[in-house]
């Protein structure tokens, strides 16, 4: 009973400790940046709302000063996820979980940009030998305009770009310090929106540049869409844009390390969804969160782990576990076996010496019908109950089975059956005369005259 209780105690620790490995949260590295970008603050807010409602997956967020640096975290390993955006070199052991969020590239032209007002610009292949601000001090953006300008021809060196942070924006369209300006955000986004009001503020109403070559664009790189800015998007009196302006896209994704688990990312990417809507509250851009593309052939392939959420193919306990379970019961019924034969190898001594017992009792019964002395029998009734002691001790410690001891019972009871029969015959059998009576009458005649 004892060991019984031991083994059910230790299993049922086992599984205790198996359930607590697997169903333990798990903390993941997120690299994302720069620092306070809205990037960050969704990514912390994320990691507030899965913190308070005790998620199996947690967050760590690792700030970075760009998103170059982020996916560099990714690519040597210091970090588990990052956001990285599409359109530059996103690491190979990178795979996507979620798109975090669609951008456009918006090219706006203040009306007073140029020194001469006359001088307008209303198309892309006018930006020549102008002067083009770009919105972001990385090269990121400055990528995107070469890719715009070669599409219409224009090199490089036939424009001057200057570069302005976020904050310089206004200062700079006040003082005509560019004739156009590209900024790449999500509409409705801070970016845009900031420098659609310095732009209003400072010169009246900008003109939006469409980018009429967006397919082509797409079809050439693509980490690009071609995309649209609805008409009256930015609001106000008359619309802006007074005309749906046709551009391009591209997104900003949270991708996970390739070596990271299944079940993990699968957790994680079902997290995200299900806190969209709350964190959409602070962040209205959150709402948007789009799932990964899952083609085979997409440009950034999906994690397996979030393709099997996004597919519905989700492994249950018993699916991940079925096999381990499997092999663990295997490895016990092994164990087991092999513990029972050498619990059989040690007790070997006790089983040759009941054996023998077990034969001598069987020798006493043949004796018990032919002895002629009930002194004799009942040495061998003590004898028998010595084994009888024995046997059962021997088999409290197991070292006999129940079949034996069943054998040893019928032979024992035969025993006694025959002790009890010769007993009974001895006790009804007429007493014989000594010899010594017999042979005095012979003499006495002999004698005689």
């Amino acid at each position: 009973m004892l060991i019984t209780l031991a083994g059910t105690l230790a299993l049922i620790g086992l599984v205790a400790g198996a359930y607590y490995f697997a169903m333990r949260p798990v903390t993941l590295r997120i690299a994302v940046g720069p620092a306070n970008s809205d990037d960050v603050k969704v990514i912390q807010t994320m990691t507030q709302v899965f913190a308070r409602q005790h998620e199996s997956v947690r967050l760590r967020p690792v700030v970075t000063d760009s998103v170059n640096a982020s996916a560099a975290a990714i690519k040597d390993g210091t970090a588990d996820l990052a956001v990285v955006r599409g359109d530059l070199d996103v690491p190979k052991n990178a795979q996507a979980v979620a798109t975090l969020r669609k951008n456009v590239a918006m090219l706006l032209v203040p009306s007073q940009s140029a020194a001469d007002p006359s001088a307008k610009i209303t198309s892309i292949p006018q930006l020549a030998d102008r002067r083009i601000g770009v919105i972001g001090r990385t090269q990121a953006n400055v990528k995107l305009l070469d890719v715009i300008l070669r599409q219409y021809g224009i090199a490089p060196d036939k424009v001057k770009i200057i570069q302005f942070a976020p904050p310089d924006v206004a200062d700079a369209i006040r003082n005509h310090k560019a004739d156009a300006y590209l900024a790449a955000g999500p509409i409705g986004g801070r970016l845009i929106s900031e420098t659609i009001a310095a732009a209003l503020r400072d010169t009246g109403s900008p003109t939006f540049l469409p980018i009429d070559a967006a397919d082509a664009i797409a079809q050439n790189y693509p980490v690009y869409d071609a995309a649209e800015i609805p008409a009256g998007v930015f609001g106000g009196a008359p619309a802006r844009p007074q005309n749906e302006i046709k551009t391009i896209s591209f997104a900003h994704h949270i991708v996970a390390r390739e070596s990271l688990s299944e079940v993990t990312v699968a957790n994680l990417t079902r997290q995200i969804f299900a806190i969209r809507q709350e964190v959409a509250t602070d962040f209205p851009l959150a709402a948007k969160i789009e799932t990964p593309d899952t083609d085979k052939d997409a440009v950034l392939p999906a994690h397996p782990g979030a393709a099997a959420y996004v597919d519905g193919e989700e492994k249950s306990f018993m699916d991940r576990y079925s096999d381990y379970i499997w092999w663990a019961l295997m490895g016990l019924s092994a164990l087991g076996s092999l513990g029972a034969w050498f619990a059989s190898y040690l007790k070997r001594d006790e089983r040759v010496s009941n054996t023998s017992q077990r034969g001598r009792l069987l020798d006493m019964l043949a004796a018990a019908r032919r002895s002629d002395s009930i002194e004799e029998l009942d040495r061998m009734q003590a004898e028998a109950d010595d084994i009888m002691r024995s046997t059962l001790d021997c088999f409290e410690r197991g070292g006999i089975e129940e079949g034996s001891l069943t054998a040893f019972q019928i032979a024992l009871e035969q025993f006694h059956n025959a002790v009890v029969d010769r007993k009974m015959w001895l006790a009804t059998r007429p007493p014989v005369a000594p010899a010594d009576n017999v042979a005095a009458p012979v003499q006495l005649i002999a004698s005689s005259p």
